[in-house]
């Protein structure tokens, strides 16, 4: 496993498991599949509903907790009501602190909302704070109000919409980049199918997949791919033992079509910052 290093001096896996729409009732054994597997670090929120299944996946799991970076998303607005909300997220999860806590989409108290995750980070309740789906001037924000800087920016990134407007930003304040949808779920067979991905594929003796995870982990993006297929979680995370080119990773700048495949939130429009 390869990690990043946040500004806080915390160390990430730059590969994790989502558990985005993974039905509660069958979130545990997901993620005790991914964690037998082999995966250390897991991506949940609060509005997905399954911080309960992942926080029993990893009690049963035996492995120890220092072993696992744990990640979950506020869903609140302001101050008290995230308060509240980091507490339940614990009592959901069973632990005594996460890894990683970030507001998952800007609000019209963000700021608020981000002065309680660094209260809460303070105490020791989080490791690192931070953002998603937040652009440069709403980052900014956050900076100017706040002691804390945040460690990541959590952003919909993919072969499609590589963000590279944003990234120097991020690079500047020594913000993560970190990838929801790395392998463009609706369109991922046919990002797979692009001619220069299978050429890259049979170069390496990989899947489309393993290229399109790799060439972002190359970057230091982090990436959260989800599956319950076990040949395709093991393939996902076994994405270490070759590395593309510098000509080939600049050969994949051509596929960016700067916009998102969802369009939300709207204040992630590259036009629009």
């Amino acid at each position: 496993m390869e990690n990043v290093t946040l500004n806080n001096g915390v160390k990430m896996p730059v590969i994790g498991f989502g558990t985005f729409q993974t039905p509660p009732a069958l979130t545990e054994a997901s993620v005790a599949r991914a964690l037998k597997t082999g995966y250390r670090s897991i991506d949940t929120a609060q509005v997905y509903g399954n911080e309960a299944g992942v926080g029993a996946a990893i009690k049963n799991s035996g492995l120890a907790r220092n072993d696992l970076f744990i990640t979950t998303k506020t869903q609140t607005d302001g101050y008290n009501e995230t308060a509240k909300g980091i507490d339940e997220s614990l009592r959901k999860l069973q632990l005594d602190y996460v890894d990683l806590m970030i507001i998952h989409w800007p609000t019209q108290n963000s700021l608020e909302t981000y002065r309680a995750l660094s209260d809460a980070y303070k105490e020791g309740k989080i490791k690192a704070i931070g953002l998603s789906n937040f652009n440069p001037t709403q980052i900014q924000a956050i900076l100017d109000s706040n002691d804390v800087k945040p460690t990541i920016d959590q952003i919909e990134t993919h072969l499609y919409w590589q963000q590279n407007k944003i990234a120097p930003f991020l690079t500047e304040n020594e913000i993560v980049h970190e990838a929801w949808a790395p392998l463009g779920e609706q369109y991922a067979k046919e990002m797979m199918q692009q001619p220069e991905i299978v050429e890259l594929a049979q170069k390496y003796n990989v899947s489309g997949a393993q290229i399109l995870l790799r060439a972002m982990t190359q970057q230091k993006i982090v990436v959260i791919p989800k599956s319950n297929n076990e040949a395709h979680l093991q393939s996902n995370l076994d994405i270490f033992g070759f590395k593309l080119t510098d000509e080939e990773l600049e050969s994949l700048k051509k596929f960016d079509q700067h916009h998102s495949i969802k369009d939300w939130p709207v204040s992630m429009r590259e036009s629009v910052y």
